[in-house]
């Protein structure tokens, strides 16, 4: 397989050049085809086959991968630690509320008293 089968360098570029909020819907389809497909063939095609710019290209599409996954692990584990904290957070709260039930008399025993049928408080 030669380059000539690759998407160019130049046409990468200027693709992503253009932010995507400037695209019509016929531009974004366009490159993600070609994108995909450069992908598929830039993995099948040999290394040794490659010129110097398509093996430069595609290591810089294949880090940009990784990076991309990196940054999605980084998400997920901060969202992970940030739902651990909350639950602490609502633990402490929970604890320090039933730590001042227990200072003001109102632990679970608190019952309100029985009204007095005669309408006055039976205190």
């Amino acid at each position: 397989m030669s380059d000539s089968m690759r998407q160019s360098t130049t046409d990468k570029v200027s693709s992503s050049m253009k932010p995507d909020s400037q695209k019509s819907t016929m531009e974004k389809g366009t490159d993600s085809v070609k994108g995909a497909a450069d992908s598929v063939a830039g993995k099948a095609q040999p290394d040794s086959e490659k010129s110097t710019t398509q093996s430069m290209s595609d290591s810089v599409s294949g880090g940009s991968s990784d990076a991309s996954k990196s940054a999605s692990d980084t998400a997920g584990k901060a969202q992970e630690q940030g739902g651990s904290m909350m639950n602490q957070a609502s633990e402490t709260l929970s604890n320090v509320a039933g730590q001042a039930q227990d200072a003001l008399g109102m632990g679970s025993t608190f019952q309100i008293p029985p009204q007095n049928p005669s309408g006055g408080c039976r205190c």
